[in-house]
């Protein structure tokens, strides 16, 4: 049986680190060193891999939309040549890379997957050789027809996911999706939760450099703070609402949502709870944000929203359009009984 083979993009992150006179910091070509240094990556059962070190290597913090697509752009060049793919990632902002392949990927068959950690490789005890050793098998595997996220023992959507811990290994969360594995005794793939496998070709579709901005409501929030966020030349804006949705039904506050979504402005509702959905029909207050123009996120995660609202603006579709296609469940990032 010939031997499986992974390409590894390796951005950046704590991972592959080592530690400095302030702290840890990346070196170029220190985690193909540390790997080769590692006699389990040549076990018979492993896979072949590449790894493609990123020049520079970045500080997940650092990431931007054009990072993004950097990294789109080389799996898909890569795409037919190998047989899964793993992207060694910073973990503060990797759920919304994740999250923003998951878009600009469409009929994936083979799996990608982010997975990065909280401790480096280099150190004595770290979470960094689990975090690789299972992804790299993940990889291998051929079973998850998606962009996912590996870290803490659990294979998570990747557009589901969002970081919950600073100071634990399982860093991550999928809070409305169940996890796609989980890493035991034994490996599991739970293939009930999983994408349905493509009937079409792969397509792909970068993001583009929309202006979209991420507002998050709190008590005593000026009408004049809104319109400094919604005024021109803003695309969009994730707008994080209390509950299932709620906003102040002020007619101040309302004025600039209205203003913004009247001259094109595609404007989504958020919840800001961890677990739930959004539902603008529960309270006045949320029905109010309705009849201004905003789109309702449903269950999706932050990340997922933001990127997801990149990505629809970048095909330049329109707005009313953009606003319905914020509602479809698109690559398994919306929960469909949510929206009832």
């Amino acid at each position: 049986m010939q031997q499986k083979s992974v390409y590894i993009a390796y951005t950046g992150g704590t991972l592959g680190m080592q530690r400095g006179p302030r702290g840890y910091r990346p070196e170029p070509g220190f985690l193909a060193r540390q790997m080769d240094e590692m006699p389990v990556l040549r076990h018979p059962g492993m896979p072949r891999y590449v790894v493609h070190e990123y020049d520079p290597l970045l500080d997940s913090s650092n990431m931007t939309p054009r990072d993004w697509v950097k990294l789109a752009d080389d799996i898909y060049s890569k795409y037919d040549e190998y047989d899964g793919f793993i992207v060694l990632h910073g973990t503060d902002t990797m759920a919304y890379s994740a999250a923003a392949l998951s878009f600009m990927f469409n009929s994936l068959d083979k799996p990608i997957v982010f997975t990065g950690s909280q401790i480096p490789l280099v150190e004595l005890r770290n979470d960094a050789r689990e975090n690789l050793i299972t992804s790299l098998l993940i990889a291998a595997g051929g079973e998850v027809p998606e962009v996912c996220l590996f870290v803490g023992s659990r294979l998570l959507r990747g557009n589901r996911s969002t970081k919950t811990s600073a100071a634990h290994f399982r860093a991550f969360r999928s809070p409305n999706y169940p996890p796609l594995g989980d890493a035991g005794v034994e490996l599991v793939i739970h293939h009930e939760r999983l994408q349905p496998w493509p009937e079409r070709p792969l397509t792909y579709a970068r993001v583009g450099g929309a202006e979209v901005a991420d507002i998050r409501f709190f008590p005593g929030m000026t009408p004049r703070v809104l319109e400094q966020f919604l005024a021109p030349p803003l695309q969009g804006a994730v707008l994080h609402t209390y509950g299932l949705g709620n906003a102040p039904d002020d007619p101040s506050i309302l004025r600039p949502i209205r203003d913004a979504c009247d001259r094109g402005v595609v404007i989504v509702n958020c919840t800001q709870c961890l677990e739930g959905s959004v539902n603008m029909t529960g309270y006045a207050t949320g029905n109010a944000l309705a009849d201004a123009g905003v789109a309702s996120g449903f269950d999706m995660t932050p990340e997922a929203s933001l990127t997801k609202l990149y990505w629809l603006l970048s095909l330049e579709l329109g707005a009313a359009e953009v606003r319905r296609q914020m509602g479809i469940d698109l690559r398994g990032e919306i929960t469909p009984v949510s929206r009832a």
